[in-house]
């Protein structure tokens, strides 16, 4: 059977990531529809070419060849797709991209109830930031039919530079999602650690950045976060307690594999933490708010 390539998606999540992927396909010449609760985003979508926009995924459910869910969690994947029914209503054969990174099993759920409704589903998520998604360069790690693949190519192609297929078996682009945040959390733990010792050792915390991204201890994770640090800025991209969240699911994956992780298991530990003392709606780098008899750069100083 021939599969009709996807030329209308909706986009529910227009966040970070979402905003760009959106604007990535609009830019690719497909039908974007765009759904969030957020108006102001939804203004900016509308203002960018979207063919429509709403609260509601439901008032274009009858015209979508995909739907591209880039929310926070499995819950509110759940909530869109099930409890609100969302799955009903669209066309048999639509695509359903789910790029929130969620667990294994909660991704085997999700498609479990989307067969039932003859509905594809892409197991995919993302990374690459805010930047990467404006540019359509996200990578995609994503497991899922051929079908699916097929259907859902003309999204793929307009919101990544690199796409990863992992399997036909879906929950592998869930795993690898999850062993990816598993070294994004620790390089942002001890990137926190290292400036906070610097802060410790009376070293301006501006020449010490600028150390570390012209040597050998740099990472991505450590260029892009401790520059908050530096400006005294944790106007958040994405937050303590996304952190919180997905390091909680490397955990409860390692557990089901009974296999240790005491990085990961410390990394948890500080974000937890820095949730604890009121840090969790701020910039991840906040995390290095949790050490004690440190000043830290203060914004506009």
């Amino acid at each position: 059977m021939k599969i009709e390539k996807s030329q209308s998606v909706a986009v529910i999540g227009l966040g970070s990531m979402g905003m760009g992927a959106a604007k990535s396909c609009i830019n690719a010449g497909l039908d974007v529809y765009g759904i969030d609760l957020n108006d102001i985003a939804l203004t900016q979508l509308k203002e960018a070419g979207a063919k429509g926009i709403s609260h509601d995924c439901s008032d274009f459910s009858d015209v979508l060849d995909a739907v591209l869910l880039l929310v926070v969690n499995a819950q509110q994947a759940k909530t869109i797709l099930f409890t609100n029914k969302l799955a009903e209503k669209l066309k048999p054969g639509t695509a359903v991209m789910v790029s929130a990174t969620i667990s294994a099993e909660d991704a085997k759920f999700i498609e479990a109830e989307l067969n039932m409704r003859d509905l594809l589903m892409l197991d995919a998520p993302v990374s690459g930031g805010a930047l990467k998604a404006n540019l359509g360069e996200m990578t995609i790690m994503a497991a899922g039919s051929d079908a699916a693949f097929e259907k859902l190519q003309p999204v793929l192609d307009a919101t990544a530079s690199k796409v990863y297929k992992i399997g036909s078996e879906i929950g592998l682009g869930a795993t690898v999602k999850i062993i990816h945040q598993l070294l994004a959390g620790v390089h942002i733990a001890v990137a926190a650690e290292a400036m906070a010792l610097a802060a410790r050792a009376d070293i301006p915390l501006d020449v010490m950045y600028e150390v570390v991204t012209n040597a050998a201890g740099n990472s991505w994770m450590f260029e892009n976060r401790m520059k908050h640090v530096v400006e005294g800025d944790y106007s958040p991209a994405s937050m303590v307690d996304i952190f919180v969240k997905d390091l909680g699911l490397v955990a409860d994956t390692a557990k089901g594999l009974k296999f240790p992780l005491p990085l990961a298991s410390t990394a948890l530990n500080m974000f937890t933490s820095a949730s604890n003392a009121g840090f969790g709606q701020e910039d991840d780098s906040a995390v290095i708010k949790i050490f004690s008899g440190i000043t830290l750069p203060n914004k506009g100083e």
